[in-house]
């Protein structure tokens, strides 16, 4: 049976994002705000020109009881691989149960709880905190965002041979990664959905010489395999989600923009 019948809009709803001026939040809000719901961001360094931007110092806290007042969901983009992920995450966390946040959306990593780093353990104990507690949940995991492969290759190609681990990297583009997250905003709480990787799985050496090529600068690459548990994990492919190619955009076409 089907309905012919005319469909109406969601409703637009109050969300609440935060790391709103960053790389992935800035675009989560752009199209949430186009979708017609009323978002507010909430980051250490607001956009002045923003009127719904928050002062908000997650890591202590600070000014979370009025940037969340009437937000029926959040979603959490703000991180630091510097630290202090876990207090920020408690806090955001105590502060939309009391206000009675419906929706709490996570982004997350591939492989966080495959490859035995600092930031990835973190990011894997907030995602169990989320699964533990009484708030409505949704963790997406993605596998590595083109940015961050192209300011690895950015810092690389300062050295006139690019030592470069000879690890499987799947990039995704986090604009796509950014649509997914303000679907998923609009909807009801689901727990941890599948995970999205990028359209193509290729070596960090490969990636880097499509950098240099693309900024037409005359490096040599050296693939180099470092010793430890991380790396290990990594060359294993816990950073890859070959079942969910859903990405589009390969890493040379994000370099040709």
């Amino acid at each position: 049976m089907t309905d012919d019948g005319p469909r109406t809009a969601p409703a637009a709803k109050s969300i609440l994002v935060t790391g709103g001026t960053g790389t992935l939040g800035r675009p989560v809000v752009e199209r949430l705000r186009a979708a017609g719901h009323r978002v507010r961001t909430l980051s250490r360094h607001p956009d002045p020109d923003d009127p719904r931007a928050h002062a908000v110092d997650l890591r202590r806290g600070t000014g979370l009881t009025e940037a969340l007042d009437g937000a029926e969901a959040v979603v959490h983009c703000a991180s630091s691989p510097r630290g202090g992920d876990i207090q920020a995450a408690a806090h955001l966390i105590r502060a939309a149960r009391r206000a009675g946040v419906d929706h709490l959306v996570y982004i997350s990593i591939v492989g966080v709880d495959r490859v035995p780093l600092g930031y990835y353990r973190t990011k894997h104990t907030v995602e169990q905190a989320l699964a533990a507690g009484a708030l409505g949940w949704t963790v997406l995991r993605t596998t590595q965002f083109h940015d961050l492969v192209y300011g690895i290759c950015s810092r690389m190609a300062r050295l006139p041979v690019l030592p470069c681990p000879d690890i499987p990297l799947q990039p995704i583009d986090t604009g796509e990664v950014a649509a997914r997250l303000a679907q998923i905003a609009q909807g009801p709480p689901a727990g941890r959905v599948p995970d999205m990787g990028g359209p193509r799985v290729e070596t960090l050496p490969d990636l880097a010489r499509a950098y240099l090529d693309a900024q037409g600068l005359a490096r040599r690459v050296r693939p180099v395999r470092p010793p430890g548990r991380v790396m290990a994990a990594c060359r294993q492919g816990a950073l890859l989600a070959p079942d969910r190619t859903v990405g589009s955009t390969t890493f040379a076409e994000f370099l040709a923009r």
